[in-house]
Parts: C-alpha cells; structure tokens; sequence
C-alpha cells in the first residue's frame, strides 16, 4: 500500500507562532492570562457588570476580555486584573534551552 501524505503541519506549541501573528509569544501570553481570569470570573459567578466595576473597566471592555479580543489588553494590565483578583503573580527568567531556537514565555 503507497504511503499517504499528510494533510495537516505538527504545531510548533504555539498557534500564534503556526498563523504567522506578529509577536506570538506576547500574544500567547495574553491569552493564556485573559484565561485565567475568565475562568476567576465564572468561578466567582460574576456578571460581566460586577466584574467591570472590580476591574475597573467599563462592562463592554469585559466582553472584549472574555471573548478573546485583546488587542486593548497590554500584558501589565492582564497582570492588574489578576491582582485584583486576589492572584498572585510570579515572575521567572532563565536561559532557553540552546536546541531551542526562540525564546518563549509562559503561563503557568
């Protein structure tokens, strides 16, 4: 039986990097931040109101948040949000691996 040729490209473990998005690792980090604090506002069944006003932002900002529009999100101000929260946020710097080709950041 002849081989088949795969229709698909294996993923480089970033999506924004894979779509050719400028600065992908921002924009992974982002997204990965806007996640957890949707998953923070459901778990604390908060209305998109009620977490405007914690937040300090005003409710249609909220919706752009949870739907995943984050282009008027810069990281520090995800990072703002958590804390308010009540999140703690740990920062941590090291050397990629040498037979990586790019640094990444990651949310953990």
């Amino acid at each position: 039986m002849p081989k088949r040729k795969l229709d698909y490209v294996v993923s480089s473990g970033n999506v924004f990097a894979d779509l050719g998005v400028p600065n992908p690792e921002e924009a992974l980090a982002k997204a990965e931040l806007a996640s957890k604090i949707a998953a923070l506002l459901r778990e604390r069944k908060l209305t998109q109101a009620k977490a405007a006003k914690l937040l300090g932002i005003d409710q249609p900002k909220v919706s752009n948040l949870l739907r995943g529009h984050l282009t008027g999100f810069s990281l520090e101000r995800l990072m703002r949000f958590l804390l308010l929260l009540g999140q703690d946020i740990r920062i941590e710097v090291e050397a990629a691996p040498r037979d990586r080709s790019q640094a990444r950041v990651l949310v953990a």
